[in-house]
């Protein structure tokens, strides 16, 4: 009888690997697992040669304008193109101009971008990181330069990785970042003595540049890569309609993180590389589940949606119940296991035992928000795919608010603690928002 039970679940398992959907995530899943293993085996070499020091914080502060640009402008341009590129694909369109009339507007967005980000950035240092030495706004602006780049190579790969995902070809997309990550690990450990300070600075624009070949060598060579004479229709018309709330969202949660690096910019020097550490371990729990859900469900959604709205709310709604429910036993185990793995992670170097118990304090608050935060970034994906971005704006606007004036309160007693329980309540407050509204929309359906 046990053994029948157990060829059951072997049967069952078998079966569900043979889904397409569920073979591409777990396909995306095992290969973003490597990754972050890699990633924190790079983070490993950064803390044990810079330590919570102020070579890793003008860094840290270098790239933190361009990463902004690239989730408000860049993932939004992605996220509405996917779905309109899908509806595009179905009513047999001309996907070369479609491709055309998003890559021109990429482009025109990053090189827009670099230059704000350029001529801003004096203004920004003043305003954010007010009262620190000129040798310290020197080198932000040294490692700026180089980073600057690299904005228009993650524009372009963004796309182009897009279109591999359209195709299903979730391996050779999810693999770009792999060589990105090579790159600066090889600069990290052949580099650091030839260039110093700067080594985080080029090692970020070479493995800009070798991602950007990758992808662009393989969209090539399975024909998904094409483009022809850009000429405007109703579906691209109405995916440039969508911008600008997909935009103001973007831009508004990604102010979140903004207003955070003005609080933290205030207290001891350290703070935001220990923020920076404290969220590594919630960022990879995120970005797995993202990667393996996120990057294959939006497509999948897209095309769903075309064809049987109320099934895509139903299974939005299981992939929410997974989520939070096994979310909540692996955060539970993670909080107890925090301070032996950032011990056995970055301890050692520069890196002492109170910089330990500082990023794990961190971590534990902020492993809190990960299962609402894995829920709302799904519930985006699928309000993304409906066009119901003007919403997200909204949610976006008062989750902001919030977060500046927990910022206030919290920080005034707890530090870079309160700061980060802010960010966990916003995240919590904001997935019962996005929740409320989805099964709003669900019920008009029904």
């Amino acid at each position: 009888m046990p053994s029948f039970k157990l060829k059951d679940i072997f049967d069952k398992v078998n079966t569900s690997l043979r889904n397409p959907l569920i073979k591409s995530m777990v396909t995306v899943a095992v290969i973003g697992v490597v990754i972050k293993a890699i990633a924190f085996y790079k983070e490993t070499i950064i803390a044990g040669s810079f330590g919570l020091g102020e070579a890793l914080d003008t860094f840290m502060i270098a790239i933190l304008v361009p990463t902004f640009i690239q989730s408000v402008f860049i993932n939004s341009l992605k996220n509405i193109f996917i779905p309109n590129y899908i509806t595009e694909l179905k009513n047999e369109g001309n996907k070369g101009s479609f491709q055309s009339i998003i890559f021109i507007i990429t482009i025109i967005i990053s090189l827009i971008s670099v230059l704000i980000a350029y001529f801003s950035i004096d203004i920004i240092l003043e305003l954010v990181y007010p009262g620190k030495e000129a040798s310290y706004y020197i080198l932000v602006k040294k490692q700026l330069n180089f980073v600057l780049p690299a904005l228009f190579l993650w524009g372009m790969s963004s796309m182009l990785g897009g279109l591999l995902e359209v195709a299903n070809r979730f391996l050779v997309s999810t693999l770009a970042e792999l060589f990105s990550l090579l790159t600066m690990i090889f600069f990290l450990i052949f580099l650091i003595d030839d260039f110093g300070q700067m080594v985080l600075a080029y090692g970020t624009l070479a493995g800009s540049i070798v991602g950007f070949i990758y992808l662009l060598f393989f969209s090539i060579k399975f024909n998904d890569f094409e483009i022809s004479k850009p000429v405007m229709n109703d579906n691209s018309r109405l995916m440039i309609k969508q911008l600008p709330p997909k935009i103001s969202s973007s831009f508004l949660s990604a102010m979140n993180n903004y207003i955070d690096q003005f609080f933290v910019g205030s207290l001891v020097a350290g703070s935001i590389s220990a923020l920076r550490y404290g969220n590594s371990i919630p960022a990879f729990g995120v970005t797995i589940v993202i990667m393996a859900i996120g990057s294959v469900i939006l497509p999948h959604f897209s095309r769903l949606v075309n064809e049987d709205l109320k099934s895509a709310y139903h299974q939005l709604f299981k992939t929410l119940k997974i989520i939070l429910g096994a979310g909540l036993v692996v955060i539970a185990i993670g909080i107890f296991m925090s301070d032996w793995f950032v011990e056995l992670w970055l301890e050692r170097g520069e890196f002492t035992h109170q910089d330990t118990l500082k990023v794990s304090g961190i971590q534990q608050i902020l492993l809190i928000s990960v299962p609402f935060n894995l829920c709302t970034l799904i519930m985006v994906k699928f309000l993304t795919s409906i066009n119901k971005n003007k919403f997200m704006a909204w949610v976006s606007l008062v989750n902001l608010a919030i977060n500046i004036i927990l910022n206030i309160i919290l920080m005034k007693y707890y530090e870079v603690y309160g700061l980060v329980m802010s960010t966990t309540i916003v995240l919590m407050l904001g997935s019962v928002f996005y929740f409320s509204y989805t099964y709003k929309q669900y019920k008009k359906i029904r």
